[in-house]
């Protein structure tokens, strides 16, 4: 069997590896753009800054657009940080992608690797009451988190979290905790008993896929703080290490360059082969297979797919269920870190995480938190209501205590929330129509959550820091999912537990288009150890 695979991250990587250890030749078809190798690799973040040609340049480009404008307070938008020019790459468009947006603003990548090229590591598993609308449980994807976990490198312990994170197989020692988050976890455990008395938050390590030690030729974390700008050492994993790894194989053909438009179909109903557009311009190419696997992200697999059925047969079709996680960030004040120095020399992203159940246990929220030891400030320093300079003394004084909070909401399938295409400005090549609106509970759900964590947060001695918090805007979690969702029962635009398309036989999906609910979790991890798993039942 030639497998196919479309796309190159997270899911697909992980697809082809699982193909070739048993024997399988696969295809990936990518448009594949790629950055620049990491600059001065032995360098941290305070150093860089001195000793790169052209920092302003690199750190913030040269129309300094990696320079955040702060949105204000509970305002939907803004950020306390912007993906640098080193990432550029990951959000290349790609010709002739359009997207007509109607309340979901999407990142979208084209890059090798995909989207999870610039994600912040997070690996958590989903457990049985996030999966309650799955058809499985825990038990049949943990040897394949584990499975994952061996292979990327996964950081964590059995700790109070794991009540909502369970300790799968082959967790690695975590990176060593930076001195904020290792204050607030100590004065967590200390205060645990009144603490869980009084809170139903919990508190434990995050967990990673990020190294504490070398594994394979990726070296361990050496805390340069350059998590954002790119990992210098590998320690951070990112798709493109495991395509790097499928590359070594010689039943391995990687084909970049490749927009995928379609797919065509034969007499039998069967796909055929995949029609795509060269990138930089040309006749359309088909490429033959006998299994087909979509692994490029739910907006661009849902494309392909309505695209194919726009193609076959010119019908618009909707693909309903549409969901993304809410996000809100609440900055917080570490008091026992105030007037002590800031150590730059720490991992960048979040090193703690919290889990807040509810009613319902499948809308358990979750938090990361994340230490500001690294990385521009000024996003922070113009919210205050002083002057820059006075804001700017008061800001060195307080920053080794701050830290941000990043709470996720859980969403559920909704018909009204939908993708489709939109053939009126190019019959050809129709663009992608998006619509959304949240849950109609979400701002109950927030101010509830946000309550909860304020004061969890205050008998921490880490106050969340009033006027502050920001509503994220939908798409910003990029944790799109549930257009061709897995069911039991066999219904058009779904797919079989084993991933497989109930409307074309041998189109196997894995990416987050599966998912028939999504939970308040990064929902990375989970796509990977499902990838492997219908991998493993269908090669």
């Amino acid at each position: 069997m030639t497998v196919l695979i479309i796309g190159s991250g997270p899911s697909g990587p992980q697809v082809a590896l699982s193909a070739l250890e048993r024997g399988r030749p696969v295809t990936m078809i990518d448009v594949g753009f790629s950055g620049a190798d990491v600059p001065l690799p032995e360098e941290s973040y305070t150093t860089l800054k001195n000793r790169h040609p052209d920092p302003v340049g690199y750190f913030l480009g040269e129309d300094c657009r990696g320079a955040e404008i702060p949105a204000q307070s509970g305002q939907d938008g803004g950020e306390f940080y912007r993906l640098p020019p080193s990432k550029d790459h990951v959000f290349r468009p790609a010709r002739p992608f359009r997207l007509h947006l109607d309340g979901l603003t999407p990142l979208v990548s084209f890059a090798s690797g995909g989207l999870a090229e610039c994600w912040t590591a997070g690996a958590y598993p989903f457990n049985d009451d996030d999966l309650a609308e799955f058809p499985f449980g825990y038990d049949d994807l943990a040897p394949h988190y584990a499975k994952v976990a061996e292979r990327v490198g996964v950081a964590g312990e059995a700790d109070d979290l794991a009540r909502f994170l369970p300790a799968h197989d082959n967790l690695a020692a975590p990176i060593a905790l930076d001195a904020s988050s290792q204050a607030l976890l100590r004065r967590y455990d200390r205060r645990r008993a009144r603490l869980n008395t009084r809170h139903a938050a919990r508190m434990g390590r995050s967990r990673q896929a990020a190294l504490s030690a070398p594994l394979g030729d990726r070296g361990g974390c050496t805390q340069c703080g350059r998590c954002l700008w790119g990992c210098p050492t590998g320690a951070l994993y990112t798709p493109s290490i495991t395509l790097r790894d499928c590359l070594k194989n010689p039943l391995f053909t990687y084909v970049p360059g490749q927009y995928a438009s379609h797919f065509t179909v034969g007499v039998d109903g069967d796909l055929n082969g995949l029609v795509t557009l060269p990138c930089d311009g040309g006749a359309a190419q088909n490429h033959r297979g006998e299994a087909f696997v979509l692994a490029c992200g739910t907006l661009n697999s849902s494309a392909i797919f309505l695209r194919t059925i726009w193609t076959q047969r010119k019908e618009i079709v909707r693909l309903g269920g549409l969901m993304d996680n809410r996000q809100v960030l609440a900055p917080f004040l570490n008091l026992s870190m105030l007037g002590r120095p800031l150590d730059p020399a720490s991992y960048q992203y979040h090193q703690l995480a919290t889990g807040l159940p509810q009613d319902n246990p499948a809308h358990y929220v979750h938090g990361q938190i994340t230490m500001f030891s690294s990385g521009a400030m000024h996003p922070l320093i113009q919210q205050l209501p002083l002057a820059l300079r006075p804001a700017g003394r008061i800001m060195t004084e307080i920053r080794s205590g701050l830290g941000v909070l990043n709470l996720n909401f859980h969403d559920e399938r909704r018909p009204t929330n939908y993708l489709t295409l939109d053939p009126a400005d190019d019959a050809q090549q129709p663009a992608l129509k998006i619509y959304y609106r949240p849950r109609a509970q979400e701002a109950d759900a927030i101010g509830g959550a946000m309550k909860s964590m304020r004061r969890f947060f205050r008998d921490l001695g880490a106050p969340i820091i009033p006027g502050m918090t920001r509503l994220r805007p939908m798409g910003s979690s990029v944790h799109y999912a549930g257009t061709l969702p897995m069911s039991r029962e066999a219904r058009e635009f779904t797919v079989s537990p084993d991933g497989q398309s109930r409307d074309f036989a041998n189109l196997y999906v894995v990416d987050g288009s599966v998912l028939p609910f999504l939970p308040a979790k990064n929902l990375t991890f989970t796509l990977m150890a499902n990838a492997t798993r219908i991998a493993s039942r269908i090669f």
